[in-house]
This record gives C-alpha cells, structure tokens and sequence, in this order.
C-alpha cells in the first residue's frame, strides 16, 4: 500500500514539472519528462510493484537469489578452471606438440610465390639453387629484386 502512495506521488509531481516545463515552452522535453513520470503509475496499476515488494519481503525469494548466485558461482568457477586447463584437449605435452607442429606449417615454404590452380602451374618450375651458410647470401634474394628495380 505505501509503496502505490510513494509511485502515485513521484507520477503526479512528475507531471507537475512536466506541466511548467511545457508552460515554457519546451514541448518535446515536457513530452519525455510526462512520459518517464507516468512509468511507476503503470507499475503499480499491471501488478509490478506488488509482486516486488512481496518478493522483497519473502526469505524464500532470497533463498532462490542465494541459490542463483551459488550456482553462477560454481559456473564461473568451472569456466576458470576450463580456461586455465586448456579446455580439456588433452594433456599439455599433446598441446605444445600441436602448437609446435602450427607454427612450422604457419608459412608456407614458397610464401612469395603466386598460388595457382593446378590447370593454370606452368609445366616446368626452375629449382632454386641451395643457399650456403655464409652471411653474404642472406642478402642475395634483395639485391636482385633491387636489381630488377634498377636500384
């Protein structure tokens, strides 16, 4: 009962500011404020505020929001431990072995090379000739293509 008295006043004098902001002439605003003003009348008069307030005052209400949260508790938690374990796929020596196995096979071994579909592969393929360890072939592939570029 007091909590329809409370929202009947905040609606009225929701619409009393609405009423002197309109008197001044500023109509859309005063729209929006009757329109916020009249949210707890509908409450109250759809039956919300009564279950609310029943529900505020209900230990067994809250026994089921305890229950609730225990049970987002345990959630959270197992999702915690999923993450940290590695979502179950498998032990971590299967991990590093797949993950090792990814990053050799992350590049291709003719990356610079254009794709082509089988049909369109020229018929013969130069070979490239077997690089040495010396430090002075590391640099071999940028001079010809500045080369190429004429620079």
């Amino acid at each position: 009962m007091i909590a329809e008295t409370v929202c009947s006043a905040a609606s009225a004098a929701g619409l009393g500011i609405a009423v002197v902001t309109a008197y001044r002439k500023r109509y859309l605003a005063a729209a929006r404020i009757a329109a916020y003003s009249l949210v707890p009348v509908g409450l109250v008069m759809t039956g919300v505020v009564g279950w609310l307030a029943d529900t505020v005052f209900s230990p067994t209400a809250w026994a089921g929001f305890g229950v609730l949260g225990a049970a987002w508790a345990l959630f959270a938690t197992t999702r915690a431990v999923e993450r940290r374990r590695g979502g179950g796929r498998g032990t971590r020596a299967e991990r590093k072995a797949a993950s090792r196995g990814a990053e050799h096979d992350a590049v291709a071994p003719a990356a610079s090379a254009p794709s082509l579909s089988p049909a369109t592969r020229p018929a013969t393929r130069p070979a490239a000739a077997p690089r040495s360890a010396g430090s002075g072939d590391d640099f071999s592939d940028i001079e010809a293509i500045l080369k190429k570029h004429g620079i």
